[in-house]
């Protein structure tokens, strides 16, 4: 061993020598105050389609999100925050760094027992859920379902029929009067192509944003291409064994009205529509003559139970003379949350 050798044991402290030029980390991220706003109306695999105003006019912008957003969603109807190239060129790509806060979201889950939430739409305005009358046959325990997310979402929903040239909708709206879902009907010629019921659609649509939801196959998209001409949504058929659709829209887009006065927002044909986020006092409170009543529920109440207070108070009368209907209506709505079938 070299004299000058040293033997260094567990009490010994390396200490490296300070690296020229190097700076403490910080948690400080950037303002980004020359951040200009942009809509998000697609999203495709990481890559963010947004409309931004400025210079005289508007344009499209494809973004990606900054790092900094972590592992912050950003869908469809988000306002957002953009730096970085915004000029919309062929090559160009910006950077989302920040998300607006949301006027409303509307969400599901895969599944009752799902825990995580999946945001589909933010800032919507209205939900219009689209089902055919036949072929395939209407699914009421998923409109229901549909129901439930907007009264939670704080969005209006709008019940759109379909193929009603096929079959007399008068049965089926029968099971919705007591929960006074305003809805449309509408046909198409199959000759002709002409539709009764499109105008009416289209004047519900003035200056909201909209998002319209429906299983496969009940015309959904064939509804957005009418009213959005040039749209191009994939359309699809039914099948003749199971009676049910193919998915045909695969992302969620949103597309401008004529005439630039609204949005609608297509999304993918849906065959599951879970619940396990929706807080209960939300659905109820869309039920004004009822929820006085639930303040008297005990702690906890699924408003299906012996002692829910909102039997007492239908009995007492002061729900109205269409109380107790209100009330088997609300609770049909409260029961979809629960872990069955769809069909």
């Amino acid at each position: 061993m070299s004299p000058r050798a040293r033997i260094y044991d567990e009490s010994d402290v390396r200490i490296r020598p300070n690296r020229r030029g190097s700076r403490p980390r910080t948690k400080d991220r950037p303002a980004h105050e020359d951040a200009i706003p942009g809509f998000v109306t697609g999203v495709d695999r990481g890559r963010y389609t947004l409309i931004v105003h400025g210079g005289g006019g508007e344009r499209v912008v494809v973004a990606m999100k900054a790092r900094e957003l972590g592992r912050k969603s950003v869908v469809v109807g988000d306002e957002v925050a953009l730096v970085g190239d915004t000029t919309g060129g062929p090559d160009s790509l910006a950077r989302i760094v920040r998300v607006e806060p949301r006027r409303s979201v509307l969400r599901r889950t895969a599944d009752d027992t799902d825990p995580v939430e999946r945001i589909i739409v933010a800032n919507a305005e209205q939900l219009v859920i689209v089902t055919a009358l036949v072929d395939p046959e209407p699914r009421p325990r998923m409109i229901d379902r549909c129901l439930v997310a907007a009264y939670d979402a704080g969005m209006k929903p709008l019940l759109v029929l379909t193929k009603a040239d096929l079959i007399d909708p008068a049965p089926f709206l029968a099971n919705y009067a007591m929960l006074e879902v305003p809805h449309l009907v509408t046909s198409r010629d199959p000759a002709t192509g002409d539709w009764a019921g499109l105008k009416p659609l289209h004047d519900r649509l003035i200056d909201r944003i909209s998002v319209f939801i429906g299983h496969s196959g009940v015309g959904k998209s064939t509804l957005v291409n009418a009213l959005v001409p040039g749209a191009g949504r994939a359309t699809g058929v039914v099948n003749d064994v199971t009676g049910r659709g193919r998915h045909t829209s695969s992302s969620a887009v949103s597309l401008r009205l004529p005439a630039n006065n609204g949005w609608v927002v297509d999304t993918p044909g849906v065959r599951s529509f879970g619940l396990a986020h929706v807080d209960l006092t939300r659905i109820v409170g869309h039920f004004p003559d009822l929820a006085p009543g639930a303040e008297q529920c005990p702690r906890g109440c699924t408003h299906d139970e012996v002692e829910c207070g909102l039997d007492a108070w239908v009995e007492s009368g002061r729900a109205g003379a269409a109380g107790q209907s209100r009330l088997d209506s609300l609770r049909r709505l409260l029961r979809a949350r629960s872990p069955q079938s769809e069909d």
